[in-house]
């Protein structure tokens, strides 16, 4: 890896803005544990606006708010702020037991009026919560004690794991009310493992530990978060001794440090896949088919990211509850030129149009890229690159507006199918930028479909129509390389959420 003046400059600018961050020699003395972050953090409300439903970021929510229900390392749910939850027998209502005791960040009470106030809010779509076709579901909230009710508007088989997913967190209504949004996003406050005690936009936060966390105060005291964009100066940062723990670096790098540094890589439910957008060249199926068959994916795996990945044909991985192995889309550059020969392309006379990706944001994204637009060349089909911030994306996905194809990372921490393929390829939903009628009359059918095998087996089905259409390209789940300082044991999360409240002093 080369590190250019510029990008030195930017690490020693980072460094500078934190507070001039001494580290030092001994791991073991650390009072301060610095994370170089591959993201920017735009807003502080978890409910709200893009950054609600971008999975990078959730680290940072989770450090400061707590979930309605919370979620193991494994992806398993466990208790939260809600202790028990589910339904009466014949589905009518939903029942929740608020955890009693907890506090939140500025001393108030945690109270059962808090939770059912968080979920009016984030059903009430005034509000801008991105999930709201989710939790308007519900309504005619209820606090009494320390339970709280709802009715069932319409039965989602999900809502509960949505308690534990995107916009799934509970808001302090008291101070929610008095501060008003700007006043939140200036000072927001949690019941959280770790309280906001600096932020600086488009640099760094700084965390203090919540002396008063119902899970248990966390190991270190005091935590900063530096955002670091570039991959190679991440690296650099832990390399140099400039930050204890860094994620998402070239594989090489992380093969390379692992020995020197702590080291873990583990695969996460993340996968890599390239959204096609029902535009221009994408409305011809033969020049969708094409770009899938086109696409040499364990190449890709192997070479560019050292075998640490797993191809993947549709979008659940083998830990979703709807993976289906028999699901499959050969690497068959033969068959792409003949399909793109069907609709008058070739090399001579490729087939055009964009392809957006982010650089640096996963490894070896933007070269991924790289390597498929090589491959399109081959049979016929010219892509032109262009980059964007992963913020770009959202802005655009929401708008409808991506490019013919763009490359983006999916989460689903939850592993239902409801949450890749149903959120991903549903015409109507924000997240989605295919509009295909056949296809969102096939996904509304099972929104609500309360036989869970007959959701399940209707989910398969939808991804194989995806498939043998190819309405979207997947690539791979990702494995998530974390190095850390020697004095620092890091636990990894199967989300990709990076959470300081599980570091431990090694």
């Amino acid at each position: 890896m080369e590190l250019t003046r510029r990008k030195l400059m930017q690490i020693t600018a980072a460094s500078a803005a934190a507070g001039a961050i001494g580290l030092p020699a001994r791991a073991q003395d650390i009072n301060e544990l610095v994370i170089a972050y591959n993201v920017n953090l735009p807003s502080w409300d978890p409910t709200t606006g893009p950054s609600a439903v971008n999975p990078t970021i959730q680290g940072f929510y989770q450090s400061v708010f707590d979930q309605f229900i919370q979620q193991k390392p494994d992806l398993n749910p466990a208790p939260g702020l809600l202790t028990q939850w589910g339904w009466n027998d014949d589905r009518s209502k939903v029942m929740m037991t608020v955890r009693p005791g907890v506090t939140w960040h500025d001393g108030s009470p945690f109270t059962a009026e808090d939770v059912a106030w968080s979920l009016a809010r984030a059903a009430d779509p005034k509000t801008g919560n991105p999930i709201n076709f989710i939790w308007s579901t519900l309504e005619n909230f209820k606090a009494d004690g320390n339970t709280v009710t709802a009715d069932v508007k319409q039965f989602d088989p999900t809502i509960f794991k949505w308690m534990y997913f995107l916009t799934g967190y509970v808001l302090p209504k008291a101070y929610y009310e008095k501060v008003g949004p700007e006043g939140f996003e200036a000072a927001p406050i949690g019941t959280g493992p770790y309280m906001v005690q600096k932020f600086e936009r488009n640099a760094f936060v700084q965390l203090k530990a919540n002396p008063n966390y119902w899970g248990g105060k966390p190991d270190f005291e005091n935590v900063t978060i530096k955002f670091v964009t570039d991959a190679a100066a991440r690296v650099a940062e832990v390399e140099s001794g400039n930050a204890h723990v860094t994620l998402e670096m070239p594989y090489e790098e992380y093969d390379r440090l692992k020995g020197k540094l702590n080291g873990v890589a583990a695969p996460i439910s993340d996968i890599g896949m390239i959204f096609l957008n029902d535009v221009d060249a994408m409305l011809d199926p033969n020049v969708r088919k094409a770009c899938a068959h086109a696409i040499d994916k364990q190449t890709i795996i192997d070479r560019l990211l050292s075998g640490y990945g797993v191809k993947i044909d549709t979008l659940q991985t083998p830990q979703y509850d709807a993976y289906d192995s028999s699901i499959s889309v050969a690497y068959d550059p033969g068959k792409a030129k003949e399909l793109l020969k069907a609709s008058g392309y070739g090399p001579d006379n490729p087939v055009k149009f964009k392809i957006q990706t982010t650089k640096g944001f996963k490894p070896k994204d933007y070269e991924m890229i790289q390597a498929i637009v090589g491959l399109w060349r081959r049979v016929g089909i010219e892509a032109e690159i262009e980059v964007y911030e992963i913020a770009k994306h959202y802005e655009l996905r929401a708008a409808d507006t991506l490019a013919p194809a763009a490359f983006y990372n999916w989460g689903n921490s939850v592993g239902d199918p409801s949450t890749s393929t149903g959120f991903a390829m549903f015409g109507p939903s924000p997240h989605s930028v295919w509009d295909g009628k056949d296809l969102i009359e096939k996904i509304g059918a099972l929104w609500g479909e309360p036989d869970e095998q007959k959701r399940i087996a209707g989910y398969k089905a939808v991804d194989r129509y995806i498939a043998e259409n190819a309405l979207v390209i997947p690539l791979l789940q990702y494995v998530q390389p974390i190095l850390s300082a020697k004095g620092v044991k890091v636990t990894p999360h199967a989300s990709g959420a990076l959470l300081p409240h599980l570091m431990k002093r090694a």
